[in-house]
């Protein structure tokens, strides 16, 4: 598994990162298969979208703060309740297609680090899975 470690600038951004993702696939000698990214934080999530025009990364960050707002009412004693719904709703993973070794994402996608409660350091973890079916050193 590759683990890269990233500084977010503040509470609440999305930051590409394909070339995290593309450097693991680089680096395991994978030529097909698929790459699982994983976030292990709770107050954090992965997801894939947009990356041509960066008002979409505004539009989706404005809309689930006016959703989903820090709130007098959550009980959690950290204050950050709502970085853990937004983290919910946006998910850990994604899995992504590997071929002749790339990450194989749209045209206008990218693979976002979304941060809800920073700025933080924070891991991205990547596992590359080969495939099981007609395993040879021709497919690695």
């Amino acid at each position: 598994m590759y683990r890269f470690h990233l500084s977010t600038p503040k509470r609440q951004c999305m930051l590409p990162i394909d070339t995290l993702v593309e450097e693991a696939v680089r680096t395991s000698g994978v030529k097909e298969g698929i790459a699982m990214v994983f976030i292990p934080h709770t107050t954090a999530a992965v997801t894939i979208n947009e990356n041509a025009d960066p008002d979409v990364q505004h539009d989706i960050l404005l809309w689930l703060s006016h959703t989903i707002s820090p709130r007098d009412d959550f009980h959690h004693r950290e204050g950050n309740s709502d970085a853990h719904i937004k983290s919910v709703l946006t998910g850990s993973s994604v899995i992504v297609p590997i071929s002749e070794s790339k990450i194989q994402l749209g045209t206008w996608q990218s693979i976002f680090f979304c941060e809800f409660d920073g700025p933080r350091k924070r891991e991205v973890w990547v596992q590359i899975i080969p495939p099981t079916w007609g395993v040879d050193d021709t497919t690695r």
